[in-house]
């Protein structure tokens, strides 16, 4: 577990590499009830303008925070969480999946004892998570 006085403004968090297959999907979907068909039908996918079937948005969110929750190593060191959600992660129907790329920079130490961690998910090179940041309180 990371420590309040190890941390620096500048500090990047380790990458995080996240593979997201259909299955994946499928066990999202049962778990929060989302099962609207841009997340498991190519056919209604490609029939309302998307690229085929995409992860759950909240799903992606998810996974991306882990790398906060990795690195502060207490996921109730993370006291807040936000993101906007920017572009589709389109999956697959093969045993590859997307592969979502996570980075994180601590970007502020605040008043208040916490800091303040930017994270950028990216799928294929481009952003697909605006304004995510995490606000983190470290012993």
């Amino acid at each position: 577990m990371i420590r309040a006085a190890d941390v620096t403004v500048g500090d990047e968090l380790p990458p995080l590499s996240l593979r997201i297959t259909r299955a994946d999907l499928v066990r999202y979907a049962g778990a929060s009830g989302d099962f609207n068909p841009i997340h498991w039908s190519d056919r209604f996918a490609a029939g309302v303008g998307l690229p085929g079937v995409i992860a759950h948005g909240m799903l992606t969110m998810g996974l991306a925070g882990r790398i906060v929750t990795e690195w502060a190593g207490d996921p109730g060191a993370v006291v807040e969480y936000g993101v906007r959600f920017g572009r589709p992660v389109p999956v697959p129907d093969d045993d590859e999946g997307a592969l979502v790329e996570v980075t994180g920079k601590v970007t502020k130490a605040l008043e208040d004892g916490t800091f303040k961690v930017n994270v950028t998910a990216s799928f294929e090179g481009k952003s697909v998570l605006g304004g995510a940041s995490a606000r983190v309180r470290l012993s």
